[in-house]
């Protein structure tokens, strides 16, 4: 049932430092080359003139592109265009469509002249739409301003989709880049073409646009200063959030180790060993005390070690895949085993985390170490053959775009990953910000997820570009291509419980091809379908307003059924699955007995490495 996963080549030196050692090397393994071309010539040091030359060129560029390949824009317009110029039939088509959507509009504009039935809409916005809802865009003329914004926006559609020919990717990368454009000039954005920034601003006597001015110097002074957000400052790690009490207890040069202090008298003796994405801090998982999941698992009497990733700089351009994969998961494995001995670990991975420790994991099976007692993920995925529409940005011409950025600085700085996340959800992280903070004076109130947000990290040339490639781009992970240690490794290694999270909303691992593990794993799965988004759904504590979820567990020897069937046939629950989860983990941990003694501490929780800018 499943598929092998491989990966660039390693030859890694065993571990022989003692648990609590610190170990500054940056790099223990050989990996390939990535500065050399397929005839062996140096793309990096300049040996080879004419690679450095364009390296350098495109480096430059992308820096005013904000790391967007204009060649891959370009091959995507000239796909559509090529094939719609030699299409009468669709020509024909969308020329009809746009008669037959002038005439609505223009019934529309006669009837809404004289009546405000709601009814008598010529389109209606998606149900995720909520530009519009307001009974003041209701009225003439902005309910023919909007309708007819909205119709334009639907022929559009039209007309970047379904031409023979184009790439399903290019019609992809079309429709997203016509989507942009149009969102830019919705009505909802202007003053003068919105009934409800009208309205405050007639209310305030225009003291919403003072503020909104004052705010929008302000995120220009923080923007171009590096400052974070405004109230960010009130969340300090160590203080107001990653605030659960624990010790640094191994430290590498690329992690930090934390473990927890019990709270209660008897602990289950399988430790929990979380893996999080290398992406943005590891407090994600460790909020306001509220909120903590690294909190709620300790009160309910489990051993809990948290890695903590280093915030690389060009230093450490060359780490790559195999580092973070042996001296971040591995190093984390034998340093738990070290404190608690003789015991498996329930392992957890977060997003990227997830995919990381899914790797790690087969390749321990492969090798006949098998150190989990379990396996949980949190919106991760192991194919990536429709990771949302973050696909639009993978592909050969946009990877050596990036690549050439990331060669010149030596890492993928935040602001430069900030930007494609902010282009997928544009509506909510741009459109919306610009309407209520600068247009209608509403400065949103900082709260603890959003100043995480807002705490981002790098990420080296090399490990960006190989998980790019190799899970994005060649999906190896499930093509049997994925190489570890200079051997092939399968995610059918992996034999052990697996307790697998999605959330509906979840725009960068859609929960679809989060639940394609179904097709890869051997082994018992237990899903949870939960509401929320990437990060919202997974923090997710008992008592949170509004949550639900769905769970079923497929055996292995189950036939497979596919993600909307699933979604219809199971029933949904109210609350949080936090609940679910720490059940599943009980059934398969031992009998309390008493917490393990703390490892040598090398500083207190949450360490130095969470601090680093």
């Amino acid at each position: 049932m499943g598929h092998a996963i491989p990966k660039a080549a390693n030859v890694s030196e065993g571990l022989d430092e003692s648990v609590g050692s610190d170990r500054n090397s940056p790099a223990r393994s050989v990996s390939p080359d990535l500065s050399k071309n397929a005839t062996g010539r140096d793309r990096v040091t300049g040996n080879d003139a004419p690679a450095f030359l364009d390296r350098a060129l495109k480096a430059r560029m992308a820096k005013f592109t904000k790391g967007l390949s204009p060649a891959a824009l370009a091959g995507a317009y000239m796909d559509w265009l090529a094939h719609l110029t030699t299409s009468p039939g669709k020509q024909i088509e969308i020329s009809e469509k746009a008669f037959r959507k002038w005439l609505r509009l223009s019934q529309y504009a006669a009837t809404c002249a004289i009546t405000s039935d709601e009814t008598a809409l010529c389109i209606e916005p998606l149900a995720q739409d909520r530009r519009f809802r307001g009974e003041a865009w209701q009225k003439w003329p902005y309910n023919l301003i909007y309708q007819s914004f909205l119709l334009n926006q639907q022929w559009w559609y039209n007309v970047t989709t379904g031409v023979r020919g184009v790439t399903r990717q290019h019609e992809n990368v079309m429709e997203f880049a016509t989507r942009q454009i149009l969102d830019m000039y919705s009505p909802s954005n202007f003053l003068a073409t919105n009934p409800e920034m009208q309205a405050r601003t007639r209310e305030e006597g225009g003291q919403n646009l003072v503020r909104g001015f004052q705010a929008w110097c302000d995120d220009l002074e923080r923007l171009q200063t590096g400052k974070p957000p405004a109230g960010a400052e009130k969340f300090r790690p160590g203080h107001e959030v990653a605030a659960t009490p624990g010790k640094v207890v191994y430290r590498n040069h690329l992690i930090e180790l934390i473990q927890y202090a019990p709270t209660t008298a008897k602990v289950r003796p399988e430790p929990i060993l979380i893996v999080p994405a290398w992406i943005m801090k590891y407090y994600i998982l460790d909020l306001s005390p509220e909120n903590s999941m690294v909190k709620f698992l300790v009160d309910q009497g489990y051993t809990v070690f948290m890695i903590s990733w280093r915030n690389p700089g060009a230093e450490d351009r060359d780490l790559g895949m195999d580092e973070y994969r042996e001296m971040g998961v591995m190093d984390a494995v034998r340093a738990v085993q070290g404190i608690v001995p003789k015991q498996k670990i329930h392992g957890v991975g977060y997003c990227l985390g997830g995919t990381l420790l899914s790797i790690a994991a087969a390749a321990a099976s492969r090798d006949g170490a098998d150190p989990f007692a379990s396996l949980s993920y949190f919106a991760s995925q192991i194919d990536f053959t429709e990771p949302g529409e973050l696909q639009l940005f993978i592909n050969e011409s946009q990877l050596t775009f990036l690549e050439d950025m990331m060669w010149d600085q030596g890492y993928l700085d935040t602001t430069q990953m900030s930007g494609a996340f902010q282009m997928i959800g544009s509506a909510d992280l741009i459109w919306s910000r610009i309407q209520r903070s600068y247009l209608m004076g509403d400065e949103p109130a900082m709260f603890d997820l959003l100043a995480w947000n807002a705490d981002g990290t790098r990420m080296p040339f090399r490990m960006h570009s190989e998980y790019l490639r190799s899970l994005y781009l060649n999906n190896e992970l499930t093509e049997g291509s994925f190489i570890v240690e200079g051997r092939p490794i399968s995610v059918t290694d992996i034999r052990v419980p697996v307790f697998s999270v999605g959330t509906v909303k979840d725009h960068v691992a859609p929960w679809p091809s989060v639940y394609k593990m179904h097709l890869y794993l051997d082994t018992d799965l237990t899903f949870v379908l939960t509401s929320g988004g990437h990060n919202a759904g997974i923090v997710s504590e008992p008592g949170h307003k509004n949550r639900s979820y769905q769970i079923a567990t497929t055996r292995h020897d189950d036939r497979y059924v596919d993600p909307e069937s699933w979604a219809a046939q199971t029933p949904k629950k109210d609350g949080s699955w936090w609940l679910e989860w720490v059940s599943w983990l009980g059934e398969r941990s031992g009998k309390p007995v008493v917490p393990p003694t703390m490892g040598n501490a090398l500083a207190v929780a949450p360490g130095t490495y969470v601090h680093q800018k």
